[in-house]
């Protein structure tokens, strides 16, 4: 099951040379002028867990392998991308394509990278790639409301699906993205099968000079109240100390670099991890002497569908789910410990799992 988190904004406001330290590649030409991603470059980034590290202490296990999210670099948006600007329908359809938005915007003043509009302001740029997402909304659900409307007379579908279009397309005209709709749960996956851009998860990326990258600055808090106000999140990094630190292969070398900084963790975890609450996604674990490994599902995924997400064959053929919450696993020194404590539950399928869950799947096909 793999999930990818888009990299958007404006041109040059650090959005490649944040992706090349995500991925720790030069995957993506970072370069001063527009456009410079032409086709959205994929990364694959490890999700830090500490969590995972202690399990595989705990159960001696040969090999340790961590989840992963998909980063990808989109070219730069402009405005009147709706209307064929710039990269216009290409633009879009790439973030049609991912399951949730890292929008990065430029918090730094420097007289030597170029604006697009020739001034520094982040939440002007938000609100401009906002705005041209939900332009694009609009115009597509116009079209196919009225193709609906049509099609309901006869369609019991068509009828099921329109009242949620139509709630969708009145807010979209009053100016809010889909993502704000009041939906039943129920409804959220027909609100997702609607595919709208304003529907996506956003979290904003504040790109702070290096001076700011522990406290941030003016830019970035005018950010952050801005994103509250949306019901979003943010984050401060400095795109330049991520890439600098990326060019590090001592671990010990990054640390002090950062402390130098007064900075304890990376930027980069902080949004990897960010990315994953934004997507809603939960964390379980499997562990023996071959290997301790972390799996990601959706928040709220069954046993079952837990199984499924390590193999096909485990889902079809499910039989229980030998659990262990992860502070008892670590508490009682392993899975036997746990067993002889009573800390082992047997769980069916229908078991909600738990994030920090630790897994053993038992099946037969």
């Amino acid at each position: 099951m793999g999930f990818t988190c888009g990299i958007v904004g404006l041109p040059n406001v650090g959005k490649s040379t944040l992706f090349n330290a995500l991925t720790d590649t030069a995957q993506a030409e970072a370069a001063n002028y527009p456009f410079t991603t032409i086709e959205p470059n994929i990364g694959r980034v490890a999700v830090p867990d500490p969590r995972l590290d202690e399990i595989h202490r705990i159960a001696k296990a040969k090999k340790k392998t961590p989840t992963y999210l998909d980063f990808a670099d989109i070219a730069g948006l402009v405005r009147g991308a709706s209307k064929g600007e710039g990269l216009g329908n290409k633009f879009l359809g790439h973030i049609r394509e991912v399951d949730a938005l890292a929008h990065v915007l430029r918090c730094f003043e420097d007289p030597n990278v170029t604006h697009v509009e020739n001034r520094v302001d982040p939440v002007a740029d938000a609100e401009t790639v906002e705005t041209e997402l939900l332009i694009a909304d609009l115009e597509s659900l116009e079209r196919r409301v009225e193709a609906v409307e049509k099609k309901a007379k006869g369609d019991r579908e068509a009828r099921l699906r329109l009242p949620l279009m139509v709630r969708a397309l009145d807010s979209l005209r009053a100016g809010e993205p889909a993502r704000r709709i009041p939906v039943s749960p129920g409804e959220r996956r027909a609100l997702r099968e609607l595919q709208l851009l304003t529907s996506k998860p956003v979290l904003y990326v504040c790109n702070v000079d290096e001076a700011s990258a522990a406290s941030g600055n003016a830019h970035s808090e005018r950010v952050a109240t801005w994103a509250r106000d949306q019901g979003a999140r943010s984050v401060v990094i400095s795109a330049a100390i991520e890439a600098e630190l990326a060019t590090l292969g001592d671990p010990a070398e990054k640390q002090e670099f950062l402390g130098s900084l007064g900075l304890e963790e990376t930027g980069l975890a902080r949004i990897i991890r960010e990315g994953y609450a934004l997507l809603d996604l939960v964390t379980f674990f499997t562990a023996g002497p071959t290997e301790a490994r972390a799996w990601t599902v959706v928040r709220g995924a069954r046993a079952g569908q837990a199984a499924g997400a390590i193999h096909t064959d485990f889902e079809r053929g499910f039989i229980r789910a030998e659990t262990i919450a992860y502070d008892a696993f670590v508490s009682c020194g392993g899975e036997a410990g746990a067993r002889d404590a009573g800390k082992m539950r047997l769980e069916g399928k229908e078991y909600v799992v738990q994030d920090g869950d630790v897994l053993l799947f038992r099946f037969n096909v």
